[in-house]
């Protein structure tokens, strides 16, 4: 690098392409886009695309990336100079900041706020040390659909970062590469996609036509994927859905998207494929996305337990080694219809997108070491994102076990930032195939990225607090999109939106038989689903432990095993309700909750316990004299009345884990009681002995050989929240801690505390997630909801909420808006100074119309910083939880 001259006026720009596009790290909407600077000579060798840098924006030193480097300016006065490269460093990939810029505009959010999701803050010490040297691997990658060297990633290309990095109408840059049409109506390339692409082929069989468009009318795709069931430009040749090799796919009539449903996107059979827009078939040369299934029988194993829990499939490796010969599938992936097809079509570098729904008592880390283990063997490398940090070890284990310590790394938020930039820059340089970690790792610049797979994307850890909200399964979606990559959604249970890539043809099913489920299951019983059983407990309705609960779990203690509790709420007794009538008992001044913490090991108060003496104490004090205290305000309730009744009395209206845990103490006497999650430390996995495992949902610990019972209990407590997704959610943690039972073979038992009537409970019984996610999308579907519709939520002071609607076109439909409760101190007790009156109001459009509907959020919000408005609006796309 030249040496600077002393005075700024003496600078002078660099002699080839001066020009440096930036993207400034200013979280503002109507300053969503890249900005030009000139480059100084002196900075000419170590500005290139991708690293940090220092530039001067509205008179201070604000940092950025420098995004491309051109020749000229379209901006006709003096530009200002790039003050200083942070580090030569290249930390931002074309393909990265084009997945910010397509999630950003997705997400009505600003390109600056998903940089700082996707690249993490620099660390000198660690940026200096030498990297590590790794092995390159003794075969060049074969494109097979080419017979020819397969392309390298998209960061060996130096320009086209800041193409991927714009938004449309921005006057420095083009419009986003993922929607933006080429001269010929083509699909635009990509930098990912056009680096190596050889002069005159097209992305797709048969070149750009109508269906390759990404306008509005008849006949045409959207840009985004995500907008509707499927992407709306189809992958390169060999990209789609798996499925049974050599067969032939129905065609679909006009090349239109799969709508309205999902017509015709259902199951086909076991030799067909629907053909991808436009008529043009799948896959050339008989490279399609999946292959015969041919020696593919299920490897059941007696009593139709999972196979191979702890890599007994090394059997299956060449020569003692630990990555799989191409063409060998684990015998565990043969109980799945598509399994065989899955790990080869990963084999063989395709991208295959699937929905896998694992079987009871799966021990999915290793099968998702396995698919990452085949995407390696290709040449590629892997993205695998787990809800939590236990996940994340278990994950890792697997697969450094399968693949190695050195092929793999953890990227998860608990690191320290000092080995987390270690890891991340490991990733970077190319030295790491096979990346695992939560929400952040689904941005990882993975080199040649060949699989992105998400587990559990039900769990609302996948959402991201931070905005502009992604929730990851979208963003590996859309990433599996432009990076031509394969998806894997896995989980025991299935979301509306996971049943959507499905139903719309976009993914396959990967899922095991009726009989192979059968014998995996454990026996599942609910409340009253025989006149027998209620006949032998009358009191089974209103007991919260009945005695076919009793019953399972004797029966497990007995045989040497441990018996998991599931209690949906966490504490002693966190809400308390007026033991006349019922009603909940609420905090005089502020309205909330009333609660009961535990009293050092001592009964704090029964299910009917009467309060008495008068004064005042604060939280700690109202724990230590045993009474009833706010659980918003922390205030205790002395001398409790009802306003309903009048009565004085109060009884539990939910028992927590707490208390669950010391009334099991006393019913099974002799028997360890052990607590897992609720404010007690979460296990990782117990011993395989007789004891009683009380944890809440998403804290059960594993136990090796699984467990003998697991009793469900409360199960009105998780059906009866107002949440649109309510009854996923309770299916889903019913089936993660019912997959930790033995099967019904060896005397596993699940029973759960709900009426059998009730369609979510008819599912756990029948083990059949698919069907409920079926019925959950059509109900969703018939009502306007997600994932049917695209939808969005503002809120905000009322005259915020009512100035961004005022922006919006009338095309969308609004809901509200709507009063917002507030909640926590100072929310309008007496004394208190009364709340800021918030609203919300719920935004909904067609699939189709969901980035028109982004896109002038943004608009909308651009205008409100421009103006500086002071009140914040709060944007939300495809939020979590709609409530």
């Amino acid at each position: 690098m030249a040496r600077p001259a002393r005075n700024r006026g003496e600078w002078r720009p660099a002699a080839h392409l001066p020009v440096a596009r930036v993207a400034v790290d200013v979280a503002l909407a109507h300053l969503d886009r890249p900005f030009d600077y000139c480059v100084p000579e002196h900075l000419d060798a170590v500005a290139v695309p991708g690293v940090r840098l220092r530039v001067r924006f509205a008179g201070r030193l604000v940092d950025g990336f420098l995004l491309e480097r051109v020749a000229e300016s379209a901006h006709t006065g003096k530009l200002a100079w790039v003050e200083k490269v942070v580090s030569p460093e290249p930390v931002l990939s074309p393909e990265v900041a084009a997945l910010c810029r397509t999630v950003a505009d997705r997400y009505a959010g600003v390109f600056a706020d998903v940089l700082r999701l996707a690249v993490p803050p620099r660390h000198a010490r660690v940026e200096s040390e030498a990297p590590k040297e790794r092995a390159e691997p003794t075969t060049e990658p074969v494109d097979e659909l080419r017979g020819e060297p397969a392309p390298q990633p998209a960061d060996s290309a130096v320009p086209a970062v800041a193409e991927l990095a714009r938004r449309p109408g921005s006057d420095s840059v083009a419009v986003n590469a993922v929607s933006e049409r080429d001269p010929t109506g083509g699909p635009a390339d990509s930098a990912g996609a056009t680096a190596h692409r050889p002069a005159g082929e097209s992305d797709r069989p048969g070149g750009g036509g109508p269906a390759a468009d990404s306008g509005d009318g008849p006949g045409e795709r959207p840009a985004d994927p995500a907008d509707l069931p499927v992407p709306e430009h189809p992958q390169r040749p060999g990209a789609g859905p798996v499925g049974p090799a050599g067969g032939e796919r129905a065609d679909r009539p006009g090349g239109e998207p799969a709508e309205g449903g999902g017509a015709g996107s259902a199951d086909q059979s076991a030799g067909e494929r629907a053909d991808q827009p436009g008529g043009e078939p799948a896959a050339r040369s008989g490279a399609g996305s999946s292959v015969d299934q041919s020696g593919g029988e299920r490897a059941d194993r007696p009593g139709g337990e999972p196979a191979a829990r702890s890599g007994a499939e090394s059997a299956d490796q060449s020569g003692g080694g630990s990555t799989p010969r191409p063409g060998v599938v684990p015998d565990a992936w043969r109980r799945y219809q598509r399994g065989p097809a899955l790990l080869d079509a990963l084999a063989g570098g395709r991208a295959a997108h699937a929905v896998w729904q694992a079987l009871p008592g799966e021990c999915w880390p290793e099968r998702l070491a396995e698919v990452a283990a085949a995407t390696v063997a290709a040449g590629r490398g892997a993205v695998l994102v787990v809800p939590d940090q236990r996940d994340v070890a278990a994950l890792h284990d697997a697969c450094a076990a399968r693949l190695g310590a050195g092929e793999v790394v953890a990227l998860t938020a608990e690191l320290g930032p000092a080995e987390r930039y270690r890891r991340w820059l490991a990733v970077r340089r190319g030295q790491v195939r096979v990346v695992v970690g939560t929400r952040s790792a689904a941005f990882a610049p993975v080199e040649r990225l060949g699989l992105l797979a998400v587990w559990d994307d039900g769990d609302d850890l996948h959402a991201e607090p931070r905005a502009p909200y992604p929730h990851v399964r979208d963003v590996l979606v859309l990433r599996a999109h432009s990076a031509g990559a394969a998806l894997l959604v896995g989980g025991f249970a299935r979301t509306a939106e996971a049943h959507l890539l499905v139903e719309s043809g976009w993914a396959r099913e990967v899922v095991a038989d009726r009989a192979t489920v059968r014998a995996a299951m454990p026996r599942i019983t609910a409340l009253e689903e025989t006149a027998g059983q209620f006949a032998r407990d009358p009191d089974s309705r209103a007991a919260r432990l009945p005695h076919i609960a009793f019953e399972a779990a004797r029966s497990a203690l007995g045989s040497g095993l441990p018996v998991l509790v599931q209690v949906p709420r966490a504490g002693y007794l966190p809400w308390l309700a007026c033991g006349a009538c019922r009603e909940t008992a609420r905090c005089r001044h502020c309205a909330g909750p009333l609660g009961l913490v535990h009293q050092g090991g001592r009964a704090a108060a029964g299910d009917d316990a009467r309060p008495t003496g008068v004064g005042r104490a604060g939280p700690s004090d109202a724990a230590s004299a045993g009474l009833p205290h706010c659980r918003w305000c922390g205030r205790a309730d002395s001398a409790f009345r009802c306003p309903a009744c009048g009565s004085r009395r109060l009884r539990a209206g939910v028992v927590g884990s707490g208390r669950t845990a010391e009334e099991l103490g006393r019913a099974f006497p002799g028997i360890t009681v052990r607590l897992s999650g609720g404010g007690a430390p979460v296990h990782t996995e117990v011993a395989a002995r007789p004891e009683l495992v009380v944890a809440t949902p998403g804290a059960e610990p594993r136990a090796p050989g699984g467990y003998g019972a697991a009793l469900l209990l409360d199960g009105w407590a998780l059906l009866s929240r107002p949440d649109l997704r309510v009854a996923e959610e309770t299916l889903r943690r019913w089936m993660a801690a019912a997959a930790l039972v033995v099967p019904h073979t060896r005397g596993g038992r699940v029973v759960v505390m709900a009426d059998a009537a009730i369609p979510v409970v008819q599912a756990l019984v029948r083990w059949d997630p698919a069907g409920h996610a079926a019925a959950e999308y059509a109900s969703r579907a018939e009502v306007g909801f997600p994932p049917a519709m695209r939808m969005a939520a503002v809120e905000g002071s009322a005259a915020a909420v009512a100035d961004v609607l005022a922006e919006l076109p009338k095309a969308v439909e609004v809901l509200g808006p709507v009063e917002v409760d507030p909640i926590g101190p100072g929310a309008g007790g007496p004394g208190d100074e009364p709340p800021e009156i918030r609203e919300r109001a719920l935004l909904r459009v067609p699939r189709a119309e969901g980035r028109a509907m982004a896109a002038a959020l943004h608009a909308a919000q651009a205008a409100r910083t421009a103006r500086k408005v002071p009140d914040p609006v709060r944007v939300r796309l495809d939020p979590v939880e709609i409530g």
